[in-house]
Order: C-alpha cells, then structure tokens, then sequence
C-alpha cells in the first residue's frame, strides 16, 4: 500500500512521520471529566443569564413593525406603504406565535422533530402569506413590505444582543 505523502520539513527541522490508526492517542482523555453542578451553582448560573421570553421577542417585532408601517404611512403618505408593512408584521409575527405555541405551548412535547415540524410550518406559512400579498392588498407596495418584512426579522438578533448586553452589564 503507497503511504501519503510526507508533509516537507523546514531547513533544520525533524521529518514528522504519519501515524497510523494503532498508534493515536484517540483513547486518551484530553478534557477533565464534568462534573454536574449543585443546586446553588445552577441557580446562580440562571441568574447570571436569564431567559429571553420568545413571547417577548414577538411583541417586540408587533410593536417595531407598527412603528416602521407608521413611518412609511407618515414618508409616502399612502395608505398602500402603510397596508403594505403592516402586512409584513403579520408575515412575521403570525407563523412566530404559531411556532412559539407549537414549541413552547402547554402540550408541546420537546423534541428535534418536533422543532422541525414547526419550523417547517412557520416557513410554509410565511411563505403562503408572501404569494398571497398581491391577492389581499391591491396595490401592494413591494418596497414597504419587503423592507417591513426585514426589519422585523431582525428585531430578533437586536433582542439577543440587548439581552446579551444587559447580562454583560449585570455581571
């Protein structure tokens, strides 16, 4: 069997040989064991970093997008732009709570499958409600939306790092 090529050696420097599988170290232990914490260190740990509520998150992208389909109403003066955003909110928040209640709900069973399953619907249904905009609105402002639509979406990462931020500051 051809061995693989020898990486070069630099002037001076010792070859360093492969080595085969029997002679890794892959047994060998290259972390220290964890240990679980105790009562005490796990609830300073919680209150170290607190929860973000997903239900927070989501009135803050209601609330957000209300104040950007304002400004468009208020920039363009046209009740299309302000239809328009609004109705991004809606692409965005109604398949959230949807997917918030499937996942975090009184019968929500807290599985991988079932986070895909929601997952799956909330971009289903966000999806739908996009091909359904030129049926609802009549005009739509694309510009409005789509711009609405984005800036609700990042009200998310905007939430995690004010959290992030407040955790730093408590600290």
């Amino acid at each position: 069997m051809k061995q693989p090529p020898q990486p070069s050696a630099a002037a001076g420097a010792p070859k360093q040989r492969w080595r085969t599988f029997e002679e890794s170290d892959w047994q060998e232990d290259v972390e220290p064991p964890i240990r679980p914490l105790t009562r005490s260190e796990a609830q300073a740990l919680i209150a170290k970093y607190p929860k973000l509520s997903v239900w927070r998150v989501i009135a803050m992208q209601a609330a957000f997008g209300v104040l950007v389909a304002l400004v468009w109403g208020v920039f363009t003066n046209r009740a299309e732009a302000v239809l328009s955003a609004l109705y991004a909110v809606g692409v965005v928040v109604i398949p959230s709570l949807l997917m918030a209640r499937g996942v975090f709900g009184p019968n929500a069973g807290r599985s991988v499958g079932g986070l895909l399953f929601w997952e799956i619907a909330k971009l289903g249904l966000s999806g739908a409600l996009l091909a359904l905009a030129p049926v609802v609105l009549r005009p739509v402002d694309w510009a409005a939306l789509l711009v609405t639509l984005v800036l609700c979406l990042k009200v998310v990462g905007v939430a995690l790092f004010l959290s992030l931020r407040r955790t730093k500051n408590s600290v």
